[in-house]
């Protein structure tokens, strides 16, 4: 068999029709992915001032003994008790004050028998005045006597007065509506003056003590709103009620004190996280799926003609919910991958599927 060699014409055109007519790969036309596209949001956003801060109460109010030497003989509450203005809290032993007021109580009837005679005598001296019934000396003597025993009654009436004072001192009371937060009272006790018997937090109220840098203090307000993260996960909102004066010198930082709402479950004593808002300000958002980070950075994949996608390196910002402020790299009306964006490469064709949200979406 003889075997025909090509010739070198033959040669030049094969290679001359292979660049005219290259081969079609299998495969390259075809999108690799199909996704939803999203557009960005301009939205207002707070802006916000992170800080941290103890959870306090409001004010403590000391409740404590202002009589001594009687032992407790009933106690009404205990550690955690929600007390009323007013509401009996210790009574203490009530048996020898009794029994000296009514020592006192004989004394002012006493006083009172004395003042009635020397007042009989009184009106009956001023009655012979001038008529030489009585000497000048004993009439004086009668109207000095009703004088001496009108204060006598007044000393007496005095100490009896005192003796119900302590006997109502026998009852110790609170002094405002709160929480009891603290107890040395027990039952049996001796009290002395002025021995704390319970701690009460007044009203219930609590507040979270926010320390803030000077810049911050400079932009912060009285009446702005705040969020606080517990440990637990739970959230509690709260108003800025006061901004202290002065810096901590050694610190440098100023406390924000923050009302928190009854029934929270702030407690003090907990540290907390937390931010204030201090203005708003408008965001171009999008939801957190749509951002891809790599080695560090951010990236967003704009969706282009014939579905063929460019990677954009963007510069984040504040971060709400599942959303996400975008600062540099994107523009506004730019259609990006809402999800799928870690396996997509830049030049990579995609699928669009009809749009997850076109700018009209839930808002953060």
């Amino acid at each position: 068999m003889t075997h025909l060699k090509p010739t070198p014409v033959a040669l030049l055109l094969a290679l001359l029709l292979l660049l005219a007519h290259p081969p079609v790969q299998a495969g390259s036309a075809s999108s690799v992915l199909t996704v939803q596209t999203v557009t960005p949001q301009t939205q207002s956003w707070p802006v916000v001032a992170k800080a941290n801060g103890s959870i306090a109460a409001w004010q403590e109010s000391i409740v404590a003994a202002e009589i001594g030497g009687l032992a407790i003989t009933q106690l009404t509450v205990d550690v955690g008790s929600i007390v009323k203005k007013g509401q009996l809290l210790v009574r203490l032993s009530q048996e020898s004050i009794l029994a000296s007021r009514a020592q006192q109580r004989a004394n002012v009837a006493r006083a009172k028998a004395s003042l009635a005679e020397a007042s009989a005598n009184a009106k009956r001296a001023r009655t012979v005045t001038g008529t030489g019934a009585l000497s000048a000396q004993q009439i004086n003597q009668y109207l000095i006597a009703e004088e001496t025993a009108h204060a006598a009654l007044l000393a007496a009436e005095a100490a009896l007065q005192m003796e119900e004072v302590r006997l109502h001192q026998t009852e110790i009371v609170a002094a405002d509506a709160g929480i009891i937060s603290a107890r040395n009272a027990t039952l049996g006790s001796v009290v002395q003056v002025g021995a704390e018997l319970f701690r009460l937090v007044r009203q219930g109220r609590v507040e979270w003590r926010a320390e803030l840098t000077a810049e911050q203090l400079l932009t912060a307000r009285p009446g702005q709103k705040a969020r606080l993260l517990l440990a637990d996960g739970q959230t509690v909102e709260g108003t800025v009620r006061l901004l202290a004066p002065t810096l901590d010198s050694a610190t440098r930082k100023a406390i924000a004190y923050v009302d928190l709402p009854a029934n929270s479950p702030a407690r003090p004593g907990l540290f907390a996280q937390g931010e204030i808002q201090i203005d708003s300000q408008p965001a171009l958002v999008l939801p957190q799926t749509a951002v891809v980070w790599r080695d560090g950075n951010a990236y967003l994949f704009e969706v282009g003609a014939e579905g063929v996608v460019e990677q954009r390196k963007v510069t984040t910002g504040r971060q709400q919910g599942d959303w996400l402020e975008i600062r540099t790299g994107l523009s506004a009306t730019a259609p990006v991958v809402a999800t799928g964006g870690a396996f997509l490469k830049q030049g990579d064709r995609v699928q669009v599927a009809a749009p997850a949200t076109d700018g009209q979406g839930k808002s953060p």
